[in-house]
């Protein structure tokens, strides 16, 4: 399939690769908290006979360094685009704060048809970074919508890890210690997916060392169901948080953080969730 690829700078820096002979399915890809341009995962769906537009959501010029109050309308705007271009199905894909972003512009945009989770979050958290004022501190909600800021679950700073701090850390036991000190902060941060018109699939990993996402996962899943809404989960308990779809290259290990799971079975994690992924996507019901 011949694809076109163009490269966007304003208002974000990114990446659209399409088909040439044009498609009536436009899907945002968004990385998680690495703020990369997921350039070779936006191949692989354009690959598909999709329109996928990959883009630089925090760090790049203009933005919030880290993500710290990162407006939702930032990818609504990704949503005017793919619209503009044709697209009459409209997926987001993230994986992640990704994903949280995802989930979240769904709830509050209609016009997004499906969303594909990857180890996802159930809540809103607080900011990973700086914002534009340059401070972490005081923790600040990840997303504003119409310049408010989202109610969110900060973190414990009490949390040690219980590695040696010369080496990657798994930082799940800080989110899930965040969560049982917070309590009260827990409901009106709750990510209400049962108000969302599209579609959900989630993928995650039992042994995710980011972050609890099955659980999670889970909790959004018998969100979705108590409201009668459709969702499907696909989980593998020995996968961690970076499942890798079919085609894509291993990720690389962290000097920082330790992802949980193995090459071999966040692959299978991939591997499975890739014919509902494209099911999801390609769905004209």
């Amino acid at each position: 399939m011949e694809l076109t690829e163009r490269e966007l700078t304003n208002p974000w820096d990114g990446v659209l690769i399409a088909p040439a002979a044009g498609t009536d399915v436009g899907v945002l890809v968004l990385a998680g908290s690495s703020g990369r341009i997921e350039r070779e995962r936006a191949r692989l769906l354009a690959e598909q006979g999709m329109a996928a537009l990959a883009i630089r959501w925090f760090g790049g010029p203009g933005q919030s360094q880290g993500i710290c109050e990162v407006p939702l309308e930032t990818f609504t705007d990704a949503v005017d685009l793919l619209r503009s271009g044709g697209a009459r199905r409209i997926g987001i894909l993230g994986v992640s704060k990704g994903a949280e972003a995802a989930l979240l512009t769904a709830v509050h945009d209609p016009r997004v048809d499906v969303v594909i989770a990857l180890s996802p979050t159930s809540r809103v958290w607080c900011n990973v970074g700086p914002g534009r004022d340059g401070e972490q501190h005081p923790y600040r909600s990840s997303w504003t919508w119409r310049k408010q800021p989202l109610p969110f679950v900060p973190m414990d700073d009490s949390w040690t890890a219980a590695q040696p701090s010369s080496g990657p850390v798994a930082i799940r036991g800080w989110y899930e210690l965040s969560e049982k000190t917070f309590t009260h902060l827990v409901p009106p941060a709750e990510i209400p997916v049962e108000k969302a018109r599209a579609d959900l699939l989630l993928v995650a990993g039992g042994d995710d060392a980011m972050w609890p996402s099955l659980p999670f996962a889970e909790q959004l899943a018998q969100r979705r169901r108590s409201a009668g809404a459709t969702v499907r989960l696909v989980a593998r308990h020995d996968a961690g948080h970076r499942p890798r779809l079919p085609g894509e290259s291993p990720a690389p290990a962290s000097p920082r953080f330790q992802y949980g799971g193995t090459r071999e079975a966040d692959a299978l994690l991939g591997a499975a969730a890739w014919p509902h992924i494209l099911d999801a996507l390609g769905n004209r019901g």
